[in-house]
């Protein structure tokens, strides 16, 4: 995901119950899980689990990403077995406002794909952290931690603060 546009300015409301709903709602809604890795192109990693000889890396795009798109009616996914390598497209996700590509975060294979997604593609909008995942990518055991040198929550929250 890159290019997106910035976030919408932030507004300032008068004290009272009105303006903690508002910081409230927009808190929730841009949401930045601090469990899992993100990069600079708005995707989000999160390790699933290992087997030994391989790690499961979960891909999807931030809510940020997700918010900054609009509805999104259509997702394109790499077939499973397809290699992939950091920073090359896997995928687009096209909404009402445009069509995006999606970035590998890691370099593996693709082990599973959302397949809910064909049928129901706003899943990405209404659970981007969840039901909304995209691939699930495996990736070679050796070589410690595939994706910390990914963004953490905070990184990442700074990086979207100064686009």
């Amino acid at each position: 995901m890159k290019d997106l546009p910035a976030p919408p300015a932030t507004r300032t409301l008068a004290a009272g119950p009105c303006r903690e709903a508002v910081t409230t709602m927009e808190t929730l809604r841009m949401s930045t899980p601090d469990d899992r890795r993100y990069t600079d192109q708005h995707e989000w990693a999160l390790v699933q689990g290992t087997d030994g000889t391989s790690t499961v890396v979960r891909v999807g795009i931030t809510d940020h990403a997700q918010d900054a798109l609009g509805d999104i009616v259509f997702v394109q996914l790499p077939a499973v077995g397809d290699e992939v390598t950091p920073g090359t497209p896997i995928g687009e996700v096209e909404s009402t406002k445009s069509v995006s590509d999606v970035y590998a975060p890691v370099a593996g294979v693709v082990a599973a794909v959302n397949e809910a997604l064909t049928d129901a593609p706003e899943t990405v909008n209404a659970d981007p952290y969840g039901s909304g995942w995209l691939v699930d990518i495996s990736v070679p055991a050796e070589g410690g931690d595939p994706i910390g040198q990914l963004l953490d929550a905070d990184a990442y929250q700074a990086l979207v603060a100064g686009s």
